[in-house]
């Protein structure tokens, strides 16, 4: 433990500062991971044993994710006024229960409510965590919600494998089983750990902090920035959501499920290859490009990302019937497309302030739900024309408008906003570190 002195008074911090509460925010996110990330590995072992159909299945991914977004502005402000432990400790049991019923799972309805009950609790410790991020890291918003985002992004990466063989050799029920228990376990012992930073005038002055006016949630949604950045979060959303949740049945319908490719000095099925280095690549997107925007500003660097999503899934269009070229494309299709999961709630900081950051950020987190919503019509349009081909020419120009969006309004309406709200300097925020 660490002791402060602030006047007179002794305040005690966590053990480890706010570094150690950033690794734990970190472990926390990797062990929700596989819940969004790992899905498409069990959907066609699913559909295999009960013949529901990959549309049917893919509504609990929908559920779960709207779920898992659109509570977390209440769940953040349980954590603004209670702190994080709560949180995360409910959400830990909540989804390891998830995993453990879609074990047993033998109808749709029972499939959907683990979808539920997995989104409030894998919601509960998201937010939770780049929440505290957030309100930890004001110096560093961008790079600390990058690394955070990255344990949700990158968590699974590891476990691809293990599922994978898992699923093949016991079956999908057991492996739900075993690592759902698993990753609650984890997540309810580090949550005895996570604390709320120190309050204003305890630690190393921050003038960043000092200087923001700090807008309540229903200040935030009376201004259209807001609802720009919003829009915008909802678009790239949507386009990675299709990719993360169809991954499966793309490599599948191109017949590339087991073809074998040789990279890096290893050989493995397209489909297994793909799903770790692009877990590995979605977490290294968020704290690089949340780096990158603490120097060059959040606009300039959602450009940049968004442009090189929307050349990304063009290229998967044309190239990705090659096994090597499908893993190569989609891993660069997730590095462009993760790091929304950093730039957005760390630009939702820097204008509208950290003091209910982790009930501002969910609010504009909620996007994500709404970009689930259209998860679904990448089915739709296949069936529809018989190929992955529409779906993929609809999301690079989705990106490609969001990425003009970005620079040519999101950037100048921002700077005009946080020139009329910036505050005289009246407080100082000292940090732990």
């Amino acid at each position: 433990m660490v002791r402060e002195t602030h006047g007179n008074t002794a305040r005690v911090a966590p053990w480890g500062g706010r570094w150690m509460q950033l690794a734990i925010g970190i472990v926390c996110m990797s062990m929700i991971a596989n819940l969004q990330y790992g899905w498409t590995l069990f959907v066609e072992p699913i559909d295999d044993k009960h013949g529901w159909g990959r549309t049917a299945i893919q509504v609990a991914f929908t559920i779960f994710i709207v779920t898992e977004t659109w509570l977390v502005p209440v769940e953040g402000w349980f954590v603004d006024r209670f702190g994080p432990r709560i949180v995360v400790l409910v959400g830990g049991a909540l989804c390891a229960l998830s995993w453990a019923l879609n074990a047993v799972a033998d109808s749709l309805a029972l499939l959907y409510l683990a979808a539920v009950i997995g989104g409030i609790g894998a919601g509960g410790v998201y937010g939770t965590c780049v929440g505290n991020a957030l309100k930890w890291f004001p110096d560093r918003r961008g790079l600390a919600a990058g690394l955070t985002a990255a344990g949700f992004g990158a968590g699974s990466a590891l476990t691809v494998v293990p599922i994978a063989t898992m699923i093949e050799i016991s079956g999908f029920e057991r492996t739900f089983l075993v690592f759902g228990l698993g990753q609650g376990l984890v997540i309810l012992v580090l949550a005895w750990f996570l604390a709320d930073p120190p309050k204003p005038g305890h630690g190393r002055t921050t003038a960043a902090v000092a200087e923001r006016r700090h807008f309540a949630p229903q200040e935030m949604l009376r201004t259209p920035v807001f609802w720009v950045m919003y829009a915008m979060f909802t678009m790239v959303a949507a386009g990675g959501l299709m990719v993360t949740a169809q991954l499966g049945p793309i490599a599948a319908d191109m017949g590339l499920v087991d073809a074998p490719v040789s990279l890096l000095g290893l050989t493995l099925p397209a489909l297994t290859f793909a799903l770790s280095i692009d877990r590995v690549m979605n977490g290294i997107t968020r704290p690089f490009f949340g780096w990158v925007s603490d120097h060059i500003g959040r606009e300039n660097t959602m450009f940049i990302a968004f442009t090189i999503e929307a050349v990304g899934v063009m290229a998967l269009s044309a190239y990705g019937a090659d096994p090597v070229a499908f893993v190569i494309l989609t891993g660069l299709v997730f590095f462009a497309w993760g790091e929304i999961f950093s730039l957005f709630p760390a630009c939702c900081a820097d204008t509208f302030g950290s003091r209910f950051a982790a009930t501002n950020a969910g609010m504009l987190y909620t996007a994500k739900g709404t970009a689930a919503l259209l998860v679904p019509l990448g089915n739709l349009m296949v069936a529809a024309t018989g190929s992955w081909q529409t779906v993929f020419y609809s999301v690079a120009i989705v990106n490609a408008l969001a990425a003009f969006l970005a620079l040519f309004i999101l950037k100048p309406m921002r700077a005009r906003y946080i020139a009329a709200s910036t505050a005289t300097p009246r407080l100082t925020t000292r940090l732990a570190d």
